[in-house]
């Protein structure tokens, strides 16, 4: 595959015979082997997808790419924020304090997705409060970091390929250039939220152009996916807590659950047709606060 190949030449071209799924660890291999043909996250996220056997896997390229979005020297990462109360601001009671010239973080994450095939953990924590406030910042440490243990958590019901963890830090010890600078809501966890959605987005498009080519004449289905790829793409190079941002990723959501609805998986083998119903729920995960985003962007606007 040549460095400088057309992402839209490769997914209408290129052979949709995709390696059959063995584990996570053999997917991260496939989708790194391809990094230096795809400089961009969306159309590496799109390639992605299209080499997956199931949807379950397409997500791993997909939220991969989402990461390198934030920063692309992390590979294997996982973001590590949801705690028993959730994902808010409010939530995170996972701590990080000054000791010895660096920090010391504290805490539990109830579900952290990939964490038990990361080799990077991006840790949301509490500095403290501040006008009522609680002040986020973002560790990234070493998996194997002494003080971490990651459990895996029972399998979801759709895309069980998809491992969840949870992650217990105690006393882990954080060198101070380990800490993101910034704000950890604004700088790091609002806009993986956009770009998490964008690129996982990319990777099912992916995917669904190649079972298209596989099982069956879908000219249509081809030609609608792919025009939502060129919108993603956009959506990709954009501020991502701009609220324009958000609204042309919200048609792009809607054009791509056009594309999912229209898929006919009629004439694919039974393992294939059976684990697409299975894990179809999956594009609709976090979909109330999308909607939230949306209803914040008009707001912003008008």
């Amino acid at each position: 595959m040549e460095p400088s190949l057309d992402l839209f030449d490769f997914l209408l071209r290129s052979p949709p015979n995709p390696a059959a799924f063995t584990n996570v660890e053999e997917s991260y291999v496939r989708v790194e082997s391809m990094d230096a043909s795809w400089p961009g996250s969306i159309d590496r996220a799109a390639a992605g997808g299209f080499v997956a056997d199931r949807l379950g896997i397409a997500f791993v390229a997909g939220y991969r790419a989402a990461l390198q979005r934030l920063d692309p020297a992390l590979s294997r990462a996982s973001l590590c924020a949801t705690e028993e109360g959730g994902a808010h601001p409010r939530a995170i009671r996972s701590r990080l304090e000054p000791s010895h010239g660096g920090f010391v973080l504290s805490g539990a994450k109830t579900f952290a997705t990939l964490a038990s095939g990361a080799r990077t953990l991006l840790v949301v924590a509490s500095v403290g409060e501040s006008e009522g406030k609680n002040r986020l910042r973002v560790a990234c440490i070493p998996a194997d970091r002494a003080g971490v243990t990651i459990r895996d958590r029972a399998p979801v019901p759709f895309a069980p390929e998809i491992p969840h963890a949870e992650v217990v830090f105690e006393a882990v010890k954080v060198e101070e250039g380990e800490v993101l600078e910034g704000d950890g809501h604004d700088r790091v966890l609002k806009p993986f939220r956009t770009h998490e959605d964008a690129h996982v987005l990319a990777a099912a498009l992916g995917y669904l152009v190649q079972t298209a080519r596989r099982f069956g004449p879908a000219e249509a289905q081809i030609e609608d996916a792919l025009a939502t790829l060129a919108s993603l793409r956009d959506v990709g190079t954009r501020d991502p807590l701009a609220p324009s941002t958000h609204l042309v990723l919200a048609g792009a959501i809607t054009a791509a659950q056009r594309v999912a609805i229209a898929a006919d998986f009629a004439k694919a083998d039974e393992a294939t047709r059976t684990r697409w119903e299975r894990d179809r729920p999956l594009l609709a995960v976090a979909g109330t606060a999308r909607g939230k985003r949306r209803e914040a962007a008009w707001h912003a606007l008008a």
